[in-house]
């Protein structure tokens, strides 16, 4: 079916931090929205109509948002008889925004194709205030046609849809984007450590690098999270960036591309991890290398 030109009728398949995010602000902009979460007070948290299961709130939706922390999660919730698939309606569109590896999408691809429902790999890069402000990149593999029809979704949360190529292709360019931020993590931890043993306080020390070539807007944005760590939000946790590593590691070696230092960056989020750290907000890196030094 057609998505309606007045109020779009979406599902929310996940309301963890971004889900919920995305729920709450397509609720704002009129948009009829039902969620499901496996922890039903998270979804009833959003204000939207909650559901009892994935198949119960796909059941009369125009475009459906799954965000699930792994591949595991995202599996179980198309499959089975209280699953995303078995809901489809011919025509809707699933957006499947979380990360996972290429291999997962093209997985599900035929249950939701069996349905006569189209699935976009459409994975975002942005935190939550990014959702809140309508900012994500949206990066998008699957049928360009099927992505015009969720467009009027998508544009109430991102700035920039691209779509990148078929199934899959979303995917594995969410997983290139995690590599060079999460590098970049890496670098800038690294360095603002050995400005500050060198004397440099921790303000100057980032002021400089805010302000210089390597300036990047994840630089700017988390300022106050590698200023003041201990009160930092946890938008992306250690725990999860060692999973996400995990899937580009896997991905590069399938094709035989070289990422040694991801390879690297994978080693030290692992003793991050195993010292404490995995729950906190991946800008802790910083604060688990002057705890090693």
């Amino acid at each position: 079916m057609a998505m309606s030109d007045t109020e779009p009728r979406v599902a929310v398949i996940g309301t963890g931090r971004m889900g919920a995010a995305m729920a709450v602000r397509l609720r704002a902009a009129g948009c009829a929205v039902t969620a499901y979460n496996r922890t039903r007070a998270k979804a009833e948290a959003t204000g939207a109509a909650v559901a009892g299961t994935p198949r119960e709130a796909v059941a009369t939706a125009d475009v459906v948002l799954v965000s699930l922390a792994d591949d595991t999660a995202v599996r179980q919730a198309y499959g089975g008889e209280d699953g995303i698939a078995a809901g489809l309606r011919p025509g809707t569109v699933v957006v499947e925004t979380s990360t996972v590896a290429p291999d997962t999408v093209t997985a599900l691809g035929p249950l939701v194709d069996k349905a006569g429902a189209a699935l976009l790999d459409a994975p975002v890069s942005g935190s939550v205030s990014f959702v809140e402000q309508g900012r994500l990149t949206v990066m998008a593999g699957g049928d360009r046609s099927a992505l015009e029809q969720a467009r009027p979704v998508l544009d109430v949360l991102a700035a920039h849809v691209v779509h990148v190529g078929p199934g899959g292709t979303g995917a594995a360019m969410k997983l290139s984007v995690n590599s060079l931020l999460l590098g970049l993590n890496q670098a800038l931890s690294e360095a603002l450590v050995l400005a500050e043993r060198a004397g440099v306080s921790r303000e100057s020390a980032y002021e400089v690098f805010a302000s210089g070539a390597a300036g990047a807007p994840f630089v700017q944005y988390k300022r106050d999270a590698y200023l003041h760590p201990e009160d930092a939000t946890v938008a992306f946790t250690l725990e999860l960036v060692a999973k996400d590593l995990d899937l580009v590691l896997a991905l590069a070696e399938r094709l035989g591309a070289p990422m040694q230092q991801a390879a690297v960056n994978r080693g030290v989020v692992a003793d991050a991890v195993q010292q404490g750290f995995g729950e906190r907000d991946l800008s802790a890196l910083a604060d688990f290398l002057r705890f090693r030094a």
